[in-house]
């Protein structure tokens, strides 16, 4: 049985199900250390409103730093830091442990007694490394760098003004058949129908870049 031990203990990254299911959880790699913030609400709009910072008690729940700076502990399967509980508007020290591949535990303590925790399920995931997730703030820079260099190319393009219209048909496929086919009306409509993903890269978020690491 000991040749059987589970590879998922090492990655709790991905999105996670509260145990009450009114939110998802997104767990990625931040700066070297495991972060989660709020990527669903069953109920959207929620706003902090029991954070004793009143300049932060309208700000969203959506996106909102819930696991922080979570580093592994010694044993390796463990990862210690703090949670936030929106509840209350307090950080207590905890731990979250990949307890099976659809379970993620999360324990907490206030001032080391009254311990507690529950069990998330998983919704998505989990989450490759990345040079953005793991280096947020490096990645707007090769990214600013790279973009005006096709920029020169531009007073060319007026000079091969016939062959867009041959050639406009071919990146079609790439688009899609559905677009092609369908006129603007309807590409706003199919546009409007996939979904889309409002906190993206957790890393990303300012309540996260922002901090010291």
């Amino acid at each position: 049985m000991a040749g059987l031990a589970p590879a998922f203990a090492a990655d709790p990254t991905g999105d996670w199900r509260v145990a009450d299911g009114v939110a998802n959880i997104r767990v990625a790699e931040c700066y070297g250390s495991m972060w989660g913030a709020v990527s669903w609400e069953k109920v959207p709009g929620g706003r902090d409103k029991n954070n004793p910072d009143p300049a932060k008690q309208n700000r969203l729940t959506l996106g909102m730093p819930i696991l922080i700076d979570m580093k592994k502990n010694s044993s390796g399967d463990q990862w210690e830091g703090q949670v936030y509980n929106a509840k209350d508007g307090q950080q207590y020290q905890a731990t979250i442990r990949v307890a099976g591949p659809d379970q993620l535990e999360i324990q907490g303590c206030v001032l080391g007694f009254l311990c507690g925790g529950e069990t998330w399920t998983r919704a998505a995931g989990p989450i490759p490394s990345s040079p953005v997730n793991s280096m947020a703030k490096g990645a707007p820079k090769t990214t600013t760098a790279t973009a005006p260099k096709p920029v020169a190319p531009n007073p060319v393009a007026p000079k091969a003004a016939p062959a867009p219209k041959t050639a406009a048909a071919q990146p079609v496929a790439p688009i899609g058949p559905a677009t092609a086919a369908v006129p603007k009306a309807g590409q706003k409509a199919a546009a409007t129908a996939q979904p889309t993903d409002p906190v993206g890269d957790i890393c990303l978020l300012p309540d996260i870049a922002r901090l010291p690491h």
